[in-house]
C-alpha cells in the first residue's frame, strides 16, 4: 500500500538517512551539542540550561520509545493489521509532506523577493542590516521552522503506527496496562514537539545573538531579535495548516465512507474486518489525528514563544530595564519546565490492573489521565513561582514579579477551566451528551438539532473564561509598577503573554492525553479485526471513549491557548508597525469604512476556508462510499468472508483525494491577508489615508480570531459529543447497537467528523497562521 502513495525521493532521503552508521550519528550529535552549548554560553546561561534541559528531555522521550517497543506485538493477526496500517499511514506521510515541502520552498522564493523590496526599520538600518541579509535571515528561520513542524508531526505518527498494536496486546491481559502504554506512548510524542519548537527556537535565538548583538557596535539590541524570529513561527504554522487539512481530509473522508455503508448499510460493526475501507479509516487516525495534531501544538507553543518574546523585549526596552534577558528568555524557560513536569505526569500513571470488567468510579480512565495532569499542574505552579521570582523581578519595581506570577496563575486556571468545560460537553457521563443519545431515539433530525444546539451552546463558558483571563492578565501586568519613561504603565501585554505561558505550561501533558486517544481507537480496530475475545474489545472500547474525550479536550484547550497566542501576535503586529513607521500604532478605528470592511473580509474567510474543508471531506468520502458499495456488489463473498476485500483500493481513494483536496483551502488561507493588505495599501494611497493597509489587515485579524474562536469551539464541541453519544448508545443505551436510535446516532456522528477533526482544528492554525503572516509580510502592508 504504501508504494502506491509514497514519494519516492522523501522515501530515498529518509532511507539514506536511517543507513548512516550510529556511531558516526553519535559524533555528529555530541559535536553539535556542545557547539549548541558554546553559542548559548556566549548569550546567556538560562539559555545553556534550556538546551541541556531539552536534550535531556529528548533522551527521556527515546527511553519512552525504548519502553513502549518492548512490549509484546500480540497475536500475528494483530502484527498483520498493524503492519498495514503503519505502511498506509507512512506511504501517506511521505507524499503529504513531499508535496507541503515542494510549496514550503516555493514560498520561502516569494518571501525572499518579497524581502529584497521591502523596507527594513531604523534600528535594523543602523545595525547594518541590509535588505539581502533580512531576506536570508527570514527564509532560513522559515524553513526551519517548516522543517521542525515536519519532524514533530512524523514523530506523532512514528509512535502510534507502532505502539497501537501494544496496546491491543497489553488489553488482552490488563486495561491499566493497556491505558499506560498508550499513555507512554503519547508522552514520546509530545516530549518530542514540545522539546523541538523550544530547542529550535533557542538555537535559532542564540545564532542572532552571537552574529547582531555582540558582533555589530551599531543600535540594534538584544531587544530587537525576537522579531527576527517570526519567518520561523510562519514556517511552522505553514506546515502545521497543510498537514491539518490533509491528514484531516484524510481521516475523516475514510470514516465517513466506512460508516455510512458498514454500519447503516450493511449492519456491520465498527472496524469489521470485511469493510474495505476499515484499513483507511485506522490510517487516517494516525495521519489525522496524530501526526497533525503534533504539528498543530508546535506551530502553538512556537508563535506563543516568540510573540512573548517580542513583548518582553518591548516592555523591557519601554521600562529601561537594563538587562531584559530575563523577559525576553522567560517563556523559553517556562516550556523547559514544560517538559519536565509533564514528564513527571507521565510517569506518575503506573501499570497496576484494574480487573477486566466491573471497574469501580476510582478506577475511570479518565480520571487516571487527569490524576497525572494534575500533578503537572501542580508542578507547573510550582515552577511558575520560583521563574518568575528570579528572572521577572526588577529592583525599580519589586512587586512586578508577584503580578506576573499572577497572570501566570490566571493561565493555569483557565487551561483546567477548558478540561472541565469540554469533559462536562462530551463526555457521556454528563447531561449533554445524554441529552444528544436520547434525541437520537426520536430520529436522525432530532439528533441533528441536539447536536447543532449543543454546539452553539458550548460557546459561552469558553469565552467567557478567555474574556476574564485577557482582562485579569492585562490588568494584573498593567499595577505591577512597570512604567516608561513617561511615568505610563506597560506591563499589561506581557501580563497576557505570561498567562499565555500559564495556560501552554501543561501542553505536553495536554497533548499526550491527545495522542493517546488516537492509539486507543487503532488498538480497538486491531482487537475486532483479529476476532479477539469481547471483554477485550469491552476494554479498547472503553479506552477509545475516554480518548474521544481526551481528544476534545485537547482541541478545546487548543482554541483556547489559540485565542490568547492570537492576541499577543496581534499585538506584536502593531509593535512591528510601529517599529517600521516610527509612530505610534495602537488603535484601529471600525468606524473607518474601509476598516470595517476589512473585519467583514476576515469573519468571510474562517468561514469560506472552514467550508471549503468541509466540503472537502464530503467529496473524498463520496468516492470512498462509491467504492466500498462496488466491493460489496462485485465480491459477495466478503460478507460471508470467502473473499477479502481490497484494502489497498480505499487507502488510495482517499490518499489521492485528500492531497487534492487541501490545496484550495490552503492557498486561500496563505494568500488572502496578503493580497487584502496589498489591495487597501494601493487603495490608501489613492484616497490619501495613512497606513490603511496596515489599518485593514489588523482589522481582518481582530474579526478573524473572534469568529475563528467562536466557529472552532462549535464545531469542536459538536462533533466530540455526537461523536460520543454514539458510543454511549452503543453502550446499550436507548436499544443499543443495531436500533434505530444507534442508526440515527451515526448519522449524527457522521456529520461531526469533518466538525471536530478537519474544520475545528484547521481553525486553530488559521488564525494564528494569519496573524505570523501578516508579521513576515507587514512591510507590504505600508506606504
Amino acid at each position: 500500500m504504501a508504494n502506491q502513495v509514497a514519494d519516492p525521493v522523501l522515501l530515498q532521503i529518509v532511507r539514506a538517512l536511517l543507513s548512516i552508521d550510529r556511531k558516526v550519528v553519535r559524533v555528529v550529535a555530541l559535536v553539535s551539542f556542545v557547539t549548541m552549548l558554546f553559542v548559548a554560553w556566549k548569550t546567556s546561561w538560562t539559555l545553556v540550561f534550556v538546551l541541556v534541559a531539552c536534550v535531556g528531555m529528548l533522551l527521556f522521550a527515546s527511553y519512552l520509545a525504548k519502553w513502549v517497543l518492548a512490549k509484546d506485538e500480540g497475536t500475528p493477526d494483530m502484527t498483520f493489521v498493524s503492519d498495514a496500517i503503519r505502511d498506509g499511514a507512512e506511504g501517506f506521510f511521505a507524499t503529504q509532506y513531499g508535496a507541503i515541502g515542494k510549496m514550503a520552498f516555493l514560498l520561502a522564493g516569494v518571501i525572499y523577493v518579497v524581502y529584497m523590496f521591502r523596507q527594513i526599520t531604523p534600528d535594523q538600518e543602523m545595525a547594518g542590516l541590509t535588505k539581502m541579509s533580512m531576506a536570508g535571515i527570514t527564509c532560513m528561520s522559515f524553513l526551519l521552522g517548516s522543517l521542525c513542524s515536519g519532524i514533530a508531526g512524523y514523530t506523532g505518527m512514528w509512535v502510534s503506527v507502532r505502539a497501537n498494536v501494544r496496546v491491543a496486546g497489553a488489553a488482552r491481559r490488563s486495561a491499566r496496562e493497556a491505558l499506560q502504554i498508550a499513555l507512554r506512548a503519547g508522552g514520546f510524542s509530545a516530549l518530542i514537539v514540545v522539546g523541538m519548537a523550544v530547542l529550535g527556537i533557542s538555537i535559532l535565538f542564540s545564532v542572532f545573538c552571537l552574529y547582531f548583538t555582540l558582533g555589530s557596535s551599531g543600535s540594534f539590541t538584544i531587544n530587537d531579535v525576537p522579531l527576527l524570529l517570526v519567518g520561523y513561527g510562519f514556517g511552522a504554522s505553514f506546515v502545521a495548516l497543510f498537514a491539518q487539512l490533509g491528514g484531516g481530509i484524510y481521516t475523516k473522508a475514510a470514516d465517513v465512507g466506512a460508516d455510512l455503508v458498514g454500519k447503516i448499510e450493511q449492519e456491520i460493526p465498527e472496524d469489521d474486518p470485511r469493510n474495505p475501507a476499515v484499513i483507511a479509516d485506522l490510517v487516517g487516525d494516525n495521519v489525522g489525528d496524530c501526526a497533525a495534531r503534533g504539528a498543530d501544538l508546535f506551530e502553538s507553543i512556537g508563535a506563543e514563544i516568540i510573540s512573548a518574546m517580542i513583548l518582553g523585549g518591548t516592555m523591557a526596552r519601554k521600562a529601561g530595564i537594563q538587562d531584559p534577558r530575563g523577559f525576553i528568555l522567560f517563556p523559553l524557560v517556562v516550556h523547559t519546565l514544560d517538559l519536565i513536569v509533564s514528564a513527571a505526569g507521565i510517569m506518575s500513571v503506573r501499570g497496576t490492573s484494574w480487573p477486566s470488567s466491573a471497574k469501580s468510579a476510582m478506577d475511570d480512565p479518565y480520571d487516571v489521565l487527569k490524576g497525572g495532569y494534575n500533578i503537572s499542574v501542580f508542578l507547573a505552579t510550582a515552577g511558575f513561582f520560583v521563574t518568575t521570582r528570579y528572572m521577572l523581578f526588577v529592583p525599580s519595581a519589586p512587586q512586578a514579579w508577584m503580578h506576573f506570577m499572577g497572570c501566570g496563575l490566571v493561565g493555569i486556571v483557565t487551561a483546567y477551566m477548558f478540561v472541565l468545560i469540554t469533559q462536562y460537553y462530551t463526555d457521556h457521563k454528563y447531561r449533554p451528551v445524554r441529552m444528544v443519545a436520547e434525541a437520537s431515539s426520536t430520529g436522525h433530525g432530532t439528533n441533528i438539532i441536539a447536536g447543532v444546539s449543543l454546539g452553539m451552546e458550548a460557546t459561552c463558558l469558553p469565552v467567557l473564561t478567555i474574556s476574564a483571563a485577557i482582562v485579569s492578565a492585562y490588568w494584573l501586568g498593567h499595577t505591577s509598577g512597570l512604567t516608561d519613561t513617561g511615568g505610563k504603565a506597560c506591563g499589561g501585554l506581557f501580563g497576557t503573554a505570561v498567562a499565555t505561558m500559564g495556560m501552554l505550561s501543561t501542553a505536553a501533558y495536554v497533548l499526550t492525553m491527545d495522542v493517546f486517544g488516537p492509539i486507543a481507537d487503532n488498538a480497538g480496530g486491531i482487537v475486532e479485526m483479529s476476532d479477539q475475545p469481547e471483554s477485550v474489545r469491552e476494554i479498547t472500547d472503553e479506552l477509545d471513549a475516554v480518548g474521544n474525550t481526551t481528544k476534545a479536550t485537547t482541541k478545546g484547550y487548543a482554541i483556547g491557548s489559540a485565542a490568547l497566542a492570537s492576541f499577543l501576535l496581534f499585538s506584536a503586529y502593531m509593535d512591528e508597525v510601529s517599529s517600521f513607521t516610527s509612530t505610534p500604532f495602537t488603535q484601529v478605528d471600525i468606524a473607518i469604512p474601509e476598516v470595517f470592511v476589512g473585519g467583514l473580509l476576515g469573519s468571510m474567510l474562517v468561514y469560506l476556508f472552514s467550508a471549503w474543508a468541509c466540503m472537502a471531506v464530503g467529496k473524498s468520502a463520496q468516492e470512498v462510499v462509491n467504492e466500498v458499495r462496488r466491493q460489496f456488489i462485485e465480491r459477495p463473498g466478503i460478507m460471508t468472508h470467502r473473499e477479502k476485500p481490497d484494502y489497498a483500493r480505499c487507502v488510495s481513494i482517499v490518499a489521492e483525494s485528500a492531497l487534492r483536496e487541501m490545496i484550495k483551502p490552503g492557498v486561500l488561507a496563505v494568500s488572502a491577508p496578503c493580497a487584502i493588505g496589498v489591495v487597501f495599501r494601493v487603495i490608501g494611497k489613492k484616497s490619501e489615508i495613512p497606513l490603511l493597509g496596515a489599518k485593514v489587515v489588523a482589522s481582518m485579524l481582530m474579526f478573524a480570531t473572534v469568529s475563528g474562536i467562536l466557529l472552532a469551539l462549535f464545531l469542536n464541541t459538536s462533533g466530540g459529543a455526537w461523536d460520543n453519544a454514539k458510543k454511549y448508545v452503543e453502550t446499550g443505551a436507548h436499544g443499543g447497537k443495531g436500533s434505530e436510535a444507534h442508526k440515527a446516532s451515526i448519522t449524527g456522528d457522521t456529520v461531526g467528523d469533518p466538525f471536530k477533526d478537519t474544520a475545528g482544528p484547521s481553525l486553530h492554525v488559521l488564525i494564528k497562521m494569519l496573524a505570523t503572516i501578516t508579521l513576515v509580510m507587514a512591510p507590504l502592508f505600508l506606504d
